[in-house]
Parts: structure tokens; sequence; C-alpha cells
């Protein structure tokens, strides 16, 4: 009888100890019901699975000094691989981050794809696959501006008779230039494919909208070769005025307008200071008003400029004369600058009174300095372009020093300018000059009207005849600017990372 005390006591103990693991157990199941995980992490998060598209997900930090907790923050949603989303590019009017900052910042891989834009999803950031077709124009993928020229035997996308606004100057072959070929060569860029000039898809985009052209006579030059390829597919209406030329598109409501702008800048005949009126004085820290006023109804604006510095004109910058080109009366009174550096600060002040203009929010295009081709001399000293019927090969380029440095002052007053873009406006630099120093074969030369007794070879003397090296004839190189313009708006309203017909 006295071991059943203790084995009493046993049992006792036993049960006991039971109920406290039940007690224990019952707690551990009400604190963490099955399926949670620990530490505030969202459940639907599942490690090394891509997230469910449209789900907000939270992120946490690892941090191991103070265990895990919830960050506040929200990245995008990264889709699955298979995943198409359209209209995505990467552009470097969408962000001031490069290609890779992006694919960093959401892990995912922007490639271009015949059907469209397609998205792959990552783990880790890899850089962008290059591919043998790429069509991207504004994110660097594909430059638009090196390549070559191709013969393309199907033709210019007009004639000079069935054009009835082409100016007579650079109606070469009405003028009686003998040669064609100048007509058919086209533009074809190393990483992609330039396409033809469709007229229907640019009235399309432009629905609405109006194009501005704006400048000197080479801005002439261009609205005309635009006017000419729409004028294939309807007859615009004339609905200009002495301030402005504009062309009307019914079918779209399309306008198509040209202002005459010689130097982009405010100008004025009146006397300052020892430079007497009549004389052009040039104000380079003040934008040409002339056309700012419109500036706010124009949907694309192409500019054009630098030509008419090489003219006599009187440079005027905060308030004081700096410099004068063809005038100086005074050679003991030291230029502060010359032309080149005129036009380059000409440059930065239209673009920075459009970039910050508070009611424009269009596209504006500088097409970039147009090179000219006087030979042997410049266009009033016996420069020419005489003979010259195809483009001219590597070994054959002359270089031209004064259109280089035009270009590169062009260039700096650009950038210059985009770093102070403040309105939902967007810059793009149409850089043209580095391909048309090829086509020394676009010009008018001395097919400028069509006199048949005008001379159209040297003298005896071996001095070439007047001539146009400038200018371009129509149809002709020209018509390629108007190509990229579409390109670069397509892009910009269109959305696709593709040219669709």
């Amino acid at each position: 009888m006295a071991a059943f005390p203790r084995t009493l006591a046993s049992i006792v103990i036993s049960v006991g100890g039971l109920a406290l693991f039940l007690i224990f157990a019952s707690w551990l199941l009400i604190s963490y019901p099955s399926g949670s995980t620990f530490q505030g992490i969202d459940h639907s998060s599942k490690v090394g699975l891509p997230l469910p598209l449209g789900e907000k997900t939270k992120l946490v930090s690892t941090d191991s000094s103070r265990g895990v907790e919830p960050v506040n923050q929200q990245k995008p949603e990264v889709p699955t691989s298979s995943s198409v989303i359209p209209n995505v590019l990467v552009t470097k009017e969408t962000s001031n981050h490069t290609a890779q900052d992006l694919l960093n910042d959401t892990g995912r891989v922007y490639t271009e794809k015949d059907n469209g834009a397609s998205v792959s999803s990552s783990s880790s950031p890899l850089p962008p696959k290059k591919t043998s077709q790429v069509n991207t124009v504004e994110s660097g993928i594909c430059d638009l501006y090196n390549g070559k020229w191709f013969y393309d035997s199907s033709g210019p996308l007009y004639t000079n008779n069935s054009c009835p606004v082409l100016t007579q100057m650079q109606n070469c072959q009405g003028n009686g230039r003998p040669d064609k070929d100048y007509e058919n060569w086209r533009w074809k860029p190393s990483g992609c494919d330039l396409p033809r000039f469709n007229t229907s898809k640019f009235l399309e985009l432009m629905r609405g909208k109006t194009l501005a052209f704006i400048g000197d006579s080479v801005a002439r030059n261009q609205m005309e070769s635009m006017l000419c390829i729409l004028w294939q597919v309807e007859a615009p209406r004339n609905r200009g005025n002495k301030r402005m030329q504009r062309w009307y598109f019914k079918s779209t409501s399309t306008t198509i307008v040209r202002i005459w702008s010689s130097w982009l800048v405010h100008k004025t005949s009146e006397p300052f200071d020892f430079a007497p009126e009549g004389v052009v004085k040039l104000h380079l820290d003040a934008p040409d008003e002339d056309f700012l006023d419109f500036l706010p109804s124009f949907d694309v604006v192409v500019l054009s400029s630098g030509h008419w510095f090489a003219k006599q004109s009187v440079y005027i910058f905060n308030n004081e004369i700096v410099g004068g080109q063809l005038w100086w009366p005074d050679k003991s009174r030291p230029k502060k600058i010359d032309n080149v550096e005129a036009f380059g600060i000409s440059v930065e002040t239209i673009l920075t009174a459009i970039a910050t203009h508070p009611n424009y929010t269009g596209l504006t295009i500088v097409r970039s300095y147009s090179p000219d081709h006087y030979e042997g001399g410049a266009w009033n000293t016996g420069g020419s372009c005489t003979g010259k019927t195809k483009p001219a090969l590597e070994g054959e380029l002359v270089q031209n020093g004064f259109t280089d440095v035009m270009h590169e002052k062009q260039v700096v007053g650009f950038n210059r300018a985009l770093k102070k873009l403040s309105n939902r406006s967007k810059l793009k630099l149409m850089d043209i000059t580095k391909a048309f120093g090829y086509r020394h074969d676009g010009h008018p030369g001395p097919y400028r009207n069509p006199d048949p007794n005008k001379i159209t070879k040297r003298g005896p003397d071996g001095k070439p005849p007047p001539q146009d090296c400038l200018h371009w004839c129509m149809p002709g190189p020209v018509d390629t600017w108007n190509e990229l313009v579409l390109e670069i708006i397509r892009r910009q309203f269109d959305g696709t990372g593709r040219y669709s017909t």
C-alpha cells in the first residue's frame, strides 16, 4: 500500500504536464494560424515567383540588425514573361534616366519585336539585348543620322510637273538640268530602315494639328517639299496672309504653316549706339516675337537657321554692341564675338524661349545646319558645285570648316536650352549635317532659272558660272528631311515602336 501514493502522484504529474502542453499548443495555433507568414510580409507574396498582375506588393527590408520589417515603398507591377505591353518605349523625352537606369529600376528588359514592343521580366537587371532589327528612334538604339545613301529605282515621291508650289529656283529639271539620278538616292540608317514617306499616315497623325516651318529660305525649301509630297494625295486650300503662309488639308483638318524668320531672334534697323539706321541689328538675347506670338497654336515646329549669319548685321547682347558681320566701322575697337558665336547664342536664345513658354506644349524639331557645297570659293567668290551627279564617296568629301563649326555651335546651343526645359513641350535635334555632307549633287548649281541661254559651264578662264550650291533641287535630297520629320512625329503621336502603313 505504500507504493500506491507514489503511483498516484506520478499519474497526477503526468496529467498536469499533458494539460500544460495542450494549453501551450493551443496558444500557438491561435497566435499563428495555418497559412500565414511571419513579420508582416503580405501572404500573397511568394519568394522566387513573379507577382500577379495588378496587385500592389509590399516589399520588405532584410536588415540583419533589425530583423525583417515592412518598407513603405511600392514598385511598379512586374509582368510575367509572356505579357505583351504595347506602346512601351524607353525614350529620352519620358525620362532623364538611361535605358539601363530604367532597367535597374524595374527589372524589365525592353526589346523591339515585329508585332510591337514586348516586355520580358527578369529577376536580375540584365543589359538590353542587341537585335538585328531595331527601329527605336528616340532611345538611341537606332541612330537615324548615321548610315549611307543607296540608289532607289522606284523614283522620287513627286515630279517637278506634279507640284504647283515649287519655287522656280529649285525646279532643277524645269530649269534644264540634264541628269536625274540625284532624285533617286535614298537614305538608309545603319541600324534600321527609314520608311518611304507615307502621305496618308502623315495626315492621319497630324489630324486636327498644325505643322509650322519657321526660319530662312532653307525652311521654305523644306516646306515646299512637304507640300509637294502631300499634294500627290490631296490639294490643300491656301489660307495664308502677309504674316504667314497657311495650307489647309480638309480631309484631316491638317494645316501646314511657314513663317519667315531669317535669324530667329529679334531684329531692328533703328539706330543703336554707334550703329546707324539701316543696318540690321540683332538682339541675340531676345527671341523673334514675329512668330513667338503664334507658338501656342502650333503642334509641331521645324526650325531652320544659320545661313543668314553670313550676311551683314550688328550683334547686340545685354544691351551692348558686341560684334558685327560685314560691318565694323571702328577697327581699333575689338569685337567680342564673331558670326559663329552669334549663331550659337541665337540658337540657345530661341530654343530657351520655346522650352520655357508657359502655353506651348508642342514638338519642336531643330533641323541641324544644312551644308552647302561651294568648292573652290564661297557663294560670291567663285564657289561651284557644277558637274556633281551622284553622292560623294568617302574619298571625295571636301571638308567644310565653316559648316563644321556652325553645326558644333548649334548643338551646344541646343543642349543648353534642353537643360532649361520647363514646360510640357519636346525638343528634338534632327541632325542631318553629316549625312547631307555627301549630297553635293543635290543642289541647283547653275540651273537656277529656265533661261535657255544661261551659262552652265566654266568659261575659258576656268571660272564657274553663277550658281546655287546651298538650296536643294526638288524633287531631291530635301525630301528625305520630311521622311525624318514623319518618323519623329510618328513616335511622338503614334506611340508604337514600329512603322505601320
